[in-house]
């Protein structure tokens, strides 16, 4: 027996990044997971993953959850609930209402069915790129909806706290409106800014720091995958992308004539609203805290950014946070790294005595 909350078995079905992490976490807790997938050659690295065996006919799960493209998910969801009357059924698409309601045209029975959506994931997929810890801390909404009971659905609460992550209960609808405004309309503007390098010349993209690439991190995502999240929940995103071009449209208006009575104005009070955004954003474990960063220059020779670490601990200061940038021309790294502000001095003063440049 399983020392989770689950019993098991537990059957994943597709196991890509998110379905090979999820059974990852699951036989870490000792929980029977069978696993099954259209590519026998991703079962087989699951399972010598260790990510759980491969799925039989004489399965009886307990839970199954589909983590299979978008497009395919109602369709796929509707086969399990029927191949297995008994066992309650979730996905972990991006988007919710659409796949509730076709399953719902379909006549499936959605009362063994609540949607889920993890919001965890990585820049690459596939089962070699699955963490059995990739869900600690992160959000997983449950979008919960009429025809299904609290008590039925308690096994995906108990998969979710499993896995160690945070459970956000919404329906469908509040789900699809979120992910649009924090994740897709994100990943459109990304993508859309990215695209202004094709044709730019060299000159010009040589010049790219940190910002551009905290701007464009996610356009290096699957076209595939965002052409059927887009699909999916396109009228949420289209919602908010208009409302992003009437601020775009302010600020051009304002660009156009510089000295104009207000223009100026205009654009302090664009930016202003950004700080003000940025401030709601959730950071260490789920504060709004804002922390201060010192910018720690790091030869590029192995071992030295261990040596900071360690340094820094030594010195007594908490790290928040770090982010690594090289420096373009010469083999030096710039390690930023967040400290809360009233350590922020004694931090860069015990650093400076022990040898390290600071550069900002």
């Amino acid at each position: 027996m399983a020392d989770g909350r689950l019993a098991g078995p537990v059957r994943v079905v597709g196991t890509g990044l998110l379905g090979t992490s999820i059974a990852l976490g699951l036989r870490a807790r000792d929980i029977d997971v069978t696993l099954d997938d259209v590519s026998p050659t991703h079962v087989r690295l699951a399972v010598d993953l260790g990510a759980g065996r491969p799925a039989s006919g004489a399965d009886a799960p307990q839970l199954i959850v589909v983590c299979v493209p978008p497009d395919v998910t109602a369709t796929v969801v509707a086969r399990e609930l029927a191949a297995f009357p008994e066992a309650l059924v979730t996905d972990v698409a991006s988007v919710k209402l659409a796949v509730l309601d076709e399953l719902r045209a379909s006549g499936a029975d959605v009362e063994r069915y609540i949607g889920s959506h993890p919001l965890a994931g990585r820049e690459r997929g596939g089962p070699l790129a699955a963490r059995a810890d990739l869900f600690v801390g992160r959000p997983w909404v449950v979008a919960a909806h009429d025809a299904i009971s609290y008590r039925r659905a308690g096994a995906i609460d108990d998969l979710i706290l499993d896995l160690g992550a945070v459970l956000v209960e919404m329906t469908p609808e509040e789900h699809d409106r979120g992910v649009a405004l924090v994740s897709h309309v994100p990943q459109v503007v990304s993508s859309l800014m990215a695209r202004r390098f094709i044709e730019a010349p060299s000159a010009a993209v040589n010049l790219a720091g940190q910002g551009v690439r905290d701007v464009t991190r996610v356009a290096a995502s699957d076209p595939d995958l965002w052409v059927q999240i887009l699909g999916a929940n396109a009228a949420p995103v289209r919602e908010v992308l208009l409302a992003y071009r009437d601020d775009l449209d302010r600020f051009i208006d304002a660009l156009a004539d510089p000295e104009a009575p207000g223009a100026r104005r205009r654009v302090a009070e664009e930016l202003g609203g950004g700080n003000v955004g940025v401030a709601r954003l959730p950071g260490k474990h789920g504060t709004d805290k804002r922390f201060t960063t010192i910018v720690v220059m790091v030869d590029d020779r192995p071992g030295q950014l261990a040596r900071l670490l360690a340094e820094i601990g030594e010195i007594g200061v908490n790290l928040e946070d770090l982010r690594l940038e090289h420096a373009p021309g010469i083999q030096v790294g710039l390690a930023e790294v967040q400290v809360l502000p009233e350590a922020a001095a004694h931090l860069t003063e015990e650093l400076a005595t022990r040898g390290w440049r600071i550069a900002g």
